[in-house]
């Protein structure tokens, strides 16, 4: 079975219908068809929900979140033993606090990391990756 652990960038992507949502997507069906599990750790989905809620209020939250729980995405509460994994992979790289959660998931599980997230490429030697297409900034 395939194991994917999904960056808070893979969710974004699905539930904005940006560039690289039906790779996602692709993955979720696998999910649904039990040929492979799809992981997100807590601490990820709590990023999903301030960037959403941020952007486009409560309401908007809420209608995602529910959204959410229909499709087949555990998630993967965050002990102390986890957060001191988290830590180790920060003290090693130059990558954000809630990403080191992604990356210490993904090694844990021997999953392959889904997100197009550009800082992930300073720890892309420590983990196995699915690449989705990078966001254009607007200057």
């Amino acid at each position: 079975m395939k194991k994917y652990v999904f960056d808070s960038y893979a969710l974004l992507v699905y539930l904005q219908n940006e560039q690289g949502a039906d790779l996602v997507e692709a993955m979720i069906e696998e999910a649904q068809n039990e040929t492979a599990q799809i992981l997100i750790s807590a601490v990820n989905l709590g990023e999903v929900a301030y960037i959403i809620e941020r952007a486009a209020g409560t309401k908007k939250l809420n209608e995602a979140m529910a959204l959410l729980e229909t499709l087949p995405i555990e998630v993967v509460n965050v002990n102390k033993e986890f957060a001191l994994k988290a830590a180790k992979y920060k003290a090693k790289n130059p990558i954000a606090y809630a990403d080191c959660f992604t990356l210490a998931l993904g090694v844990q599980t021997g999953s392959q990391i889904v997100t197009g997230d550009p800082e992930f490429h300073k720890a892309a030697d420590q983990a196995s990756i699915i690449w989705l297409p990078e966001k254009i900034k607007a200057n």
